[in-house]
């Protein structure tokens, strides 16, 4: 069954070994250091470097921008589903829900917004996805809104301290929590 796994950065090699993920989306600061799990092949992973903010980048930060999320997008679509696709940032919290709710939608386009979010949300009381992620994937998407305000509808989620990794469908199969 096709999943996707959300992790922080932390966990990614032990989810990638849990859930036999082949394929990985990083949304990592530009500097951020890390190893990919050995279980992921490199032509199978993205890696997107981007600060957690929902404006446009100054100083040193860089703001998600349109070329990020068609990768998320381009990247989902050439996702085989036959293992789950692991995508993650620094905490798990805001760019990578966003991203996984991108993917979600760009490999299963014809569900409903409002159900998605509500999955991630059963699978993850934490997760607040990031706003500007949300809207470039609603306009590239030709979601009309409906992305962005299915997100808005959900609120924020629970304080975490981030290390809390979970699992959800991207079509209306199932939810599961790994946390």
């Amino acid at each position: 069954m096709a999943l996707i796994v959300v992790s922080p950065l932390g966990r990614i090699a032990e989810m990638a070994v849990r859930h036999k993920c082949r394929e990985m989306v990083s949304l990592v600061a530009k500097e951020q250091a890390f190893h990919r799990p050995g279980v992921i092949d490199a032509s199978r992973h993205v890696l997107l470097s981007m600060n957690d903010i929902a404006f446009a980048g100054t100083g040193g930060l860089v703001a998600p921008a349109d070329e990020h999320v068609s990768e998320i997008i381009s990247f989902a679509r050439t996702w085989d589903r036959n293992s789950p696709l692991l995508v993650h940032c620094w905490m798990g919290v805001s760019r990578s829900p966003a991203a996984a709710l991108v993917a979600a939608l760009a490999v299963e386009p014809d569900q409903d917004d409002g159900a998605l979010v509500q999955r991630l949300r059963a699978a993850s009381p934490y997760a607040t996805p990031n706003t500007r992620i949300v809207e470039i994937g609603d306009r590239l998407l030709s979601r009309q809104g409906k992305l962005v305000a299915a997100v808005k509808a959900i609120g924020r989620g629970k304080d975490t301290d981030g290390d809390v990794p979970f699992v959800f469908s991207p079509v209306p199969e199932g939810v599961t929590d790994d946390g």
